[in-house]
């Protein structure tokens, strides 16, 4: 489309389609077109606006990614507090809420809005002139983390109001991870051999924090918002009125909510809500029951933490019985066995549970957990169930003893258990199954991003003895792959140039895929930013590792432990003959150690560009971090340096200009 108005017009257009099919999506819940439909139209918007940069707009859908990761987050004062709310499992207390309210407004009819209680993390959006400004957590309630790069990357979450918005506005909501995408996320997570995370709100929570926002542009966050901090607009009288403004400005409201004028009728309320919120698109743990008028909010005021006016009632978490049929014992890629029980399906939470994770042997004597027990366990929402106890009464005798095995179940070797360690493991590097689960993780997109190197891609070329170790696959050629199931000559050639494109990968790529436990793609980010290429890190003793940003003592000693290993560093010299990316002019030639051992902050606005000096300092020994803190030897500052030259004041760190570092290595 060469004609610049034709492709303006076009470029409006899709944009006015794409803002409309999210607003189908996540106000209405009924999307308009497919996934793959509107996944075109995204394609086709974000090559028009690299065709024509000029047409490129601030609230275009695909700027909802930054581009720059954020060193550290600012902070930021919420205009009105953040309060927290009073909680209670017990009806009776939700009784007694109600009646001290008629008892503070004696002859008022006291009308209660009852609410889902959104699962999530609380959040802050502020709006000037219908435009969104910026986004901050909870924190203490008087000050909390600007997450304004990730919040635009949520969809429900327009860049500008629809409608007539007052001058500023300050609206509260919930962020939280759909249900769907959550299981789909865990999934993914267990392919690629992480850690799960445990339940929906600690997964929001953990990805608002990520500094880099294309982690959370992909994870997929959801938000509702229920309220106002600040309003700078015409007065507003109730909490409904202020549901429907929220709605007729294009944001995501909840979408079922009831009223109650009794006690009775608000237990009634709570009831309705917990047959039905399993069927809602994310979790909920409980009602929130507010006064709806907003002047008798007014005359029932606030404590110090908390509004008198409202109250949070919390489902207990469910529980169920069933049958423990067999355990199985799973080996993970550090060889780590992993005791998982096989129930007799039973209805939990919505969903229906078959398995739950056992933790270790240890843990099942503890519990004193056979084979056969009738046992119960609990599960909230999308949170892994637990096996909480045996059922004793249940037991007749005949249930089994499980002890862990002492060889390994998928290679038959023995297994090993170190002294004061729980965990058994697996010792055998070429055991199937951990090679298998090293391989997906090294391949998975959050790691070197092979794509067409799946699970089922992984098992095959495992059980063939086509790989027994990661860089095994760099060798693999037409004849080898030509072989497998479902593996016509595209698919072999497409496999041949992913595995081939991934030697391109950046250095963080491969730390992470090295699957070194308890670093994870944020920790191998900063691991590469730190040492610059993996020669410089694979070499790093303890202390220079304790000084990496992030990097305590256990996270610096596994990182020395895998080095150390001896099949470890004959992986690593294998990848160096394969020709992957172990680091670049991050790693400059080193002149000297005039630097030598120095952590080093960069900030602010310089003459040139960051990574010229980042170079100059590696150049000559030194270390450089992405955010201060007491390991920081040397702040390079230049104008508008900002928070991180507070902080290095107030840490006693020596701050330099570009002069006094050039006279340094002079």
């Amino acid at each position: 489309m060469k004609n610049l108005e034709a492709a303006r017009r076009r470029v409006e257009e899709l944009q006015a389609l794409i803002r409309e099919n999210d607003r189908h999506y996540w106000l209405e819940a009924a999307p308009q077109i497919s996934d793959q439909e509107y996944d075109r139209l995204y394609r086709e918007l974000k090559d028009l606006e690299a065709e024509h940069p000029q047409l490129v707009t601030p609230d275009s859908p695909t700027q909802r990614v930054s581009g720059a990761p954020l060193e550290e987050f600012a902070q930021i004062t919420h205009r009105t507090p953040m309060l927290s709310l009073d909680n209670t499992y017990s009806e009776a207390e939700v009784v007694e809420f109600f009646r001290r309210m008629i008892r503070l407004l004696p002859g008022e009819t006291i009308r209660t809005v009852i609410e889902p209680k959104v699962d999530g993390v609380a959040i802050s959006v502020f709006y000037k002139d219908g435009r969104l400004q910026y986004a901050a957590t909870r924190g203490n309630g008087t000050v909390g983390d600007d997450v304004t790069q990730n919040v635009r990357t949520i969809r429900a979450v327009p860049y500008s109001l629809q409608g007539l918005a007052p001058d500023e506005v300050e609206i509260r909501g919930e962020v939280f991870f759909p249900k769907k995408t959550f299981r789909k996320l865990n999934e993914e997570r267990e392919q690629a051999g992480e850690s799960l995370f445990a339940n929906p709100r600690n997964a929001a929570a953990g990805t608002l924090k990520q500094l880099d926002s294309r982690i959370a542009a992909a994870r997929g966050l959801g938000v509702i918002f229920y309220g106002f901090g600040y309003y700078s607009g015409s007065e507003l009288s109730s909490h409904h009125e202020s549901l429907n403004r929220l709605a007729e400005w294009g944001l995501p409201a909840p979408a079922k909510t009831w009223t109650a004028e009794s006690p009775e009728a608000v237990i009634e309320a709570i009831k309705a809500l917990d047959e039905m919120r399993h069927d809602l698109p994310y979790e909920t743990d409980g009602a929130v029951v507010k006064v709806d008028d907003y002047q008798q909010r007014e005359a029932l005021g606030y404590t110090s933490k908390a509004p008198r006016w409202a109250i949070a009632y919390k489902y207990q978490a469910e529980r169920a019985e069933t049958q423990l049929l067999s355990i199985e014992v799973q080996v993970g890629r550090s060889g780590k066995l992993t005791p998982v029980a096989n129930l007799s399906p039973v209805q939990l939470s919505g969903t229906t549970v078959s398995r739950a994770t056992l933790h270790n042997g240890e843990e099942i004597r503890r519990k004193d957990i056979r084979v056969g027990d009738h046992v119960l366990i609990e599960k909230s929402g999308e949170i892994i169930p637990a096996v909480l106890e045996v059922v004793l009464e249940r037991r007749t005798g005949r249930e089994k003893r499980f002890e862990m095995p002492t060889k390994c179940p998928s290679c038959g070797e023995p297994v090993v258990q170190t002294p004061g360690q729980i965990d058994v493991r697996c010792v055998n590097v070429e055991c199937p199954e951990q090679v298998k689960r090293r391989l997906e993780h090294f391949a998975h997109r959050g790691a070197m991003d092979i794509e067409g190197l799946g699970v089922m891609m992984v098992a095959q070329l495992v059980e063939r003895g086509l790989v027994k170790r990661v860089d095994h696959i760099y060798a693999l050629d037409e004849e080898a792959l030509g072989g497998l199931e479902r593996m016509g000559k595209k698919s072999v050639r497409n496999l041949l140039d992913a595995i081939e494109g991934s030697k391109k990968q950046p250095m963080w790529r491969l730390v992470f895929g090295l699957g070194i436990l308890h670093v994870g793609a944020t920790a191998a980010r900063e691991l590469a930013d730190f040492f610059g290429t993996l020669d410089v890190l694979r070499k790093a003793s303890l202390e220079e590792l304790q000084k990496a940003p992030n990097t305590g003592d256990v996270v610096a000693q596994s990182i020395r432990d895998w080095f150390d290993n001896k099949d470890n560093q004959d992986l690593i010299e294998a990848l160096r003959r394969h020709g992957l990316n172990f680091g670049k002019g991050e790693g400059a030639a080193k002149v000297d150690d005039r630097l030598e051992g120095k952590t080093w902050v960069i900030t602010g606005t310089l003459s040139q560009p960051r990574e010229v000096f980042a170079d100059l300092i590696r150049s000559h020994g030194g270390r450089l971090a992405s955010s201060v803190s007491g390991k920081t030897d040397f702040l390079l500052a230049g104008e508008e340096a900002g928070s991180k030259l507070e902080k290095a004041r107030s840490l006693g760190v020596r701050v330099v200009n570009e002069e006094e570092l050039r006279r340094l290595v002079e």
